[in-house]
């Protein structure tokens, strides 16, 4: 079993004027299962170094991520299915 579970949206680190957060960049995905590799993809990006718009940075793309999805776990060709998939480093997701 595998699960794939993917925010589409980041929050900012710099508080608004009604005391929460903008919707910013660099979501967050988990994948979930017994067949799962159990492994951080990516690194922590770390509140120091913002993106020019004030957002978190992204670690990893999530071109890579569907890539290595559609290839290990599904046994597709990712370049038959993603545009360009060929110049993704393929993630270790399934184990």
């Amino acid at each position: 079993m595998l699960t794939l579970v993917w925010s589409e949206f980041g929050r900012r680190v710099e508080e608004n004027g009604s005391m929460g957060t903008d919707h910013g960049a660099a979501g967050v995905g988990f994948i979930m299962g017994t067949r799962a590799s159990g492994r951080m993809i990516g690194e922590f990006p770390g509140l120091a170094k913002l993106d020019p718009a004030g957002n978190l940075r992204a670690t990893s793309d999530f071109r890579a991520v569907y890539s290595s999805l559609l290839e290990q776990w599904l046994g597709a060709d990712a370049a038959a299915i993603i545009p360009g998939a060929a110049k993704f480093g393929r993630p270790r997701v399934v184990k």
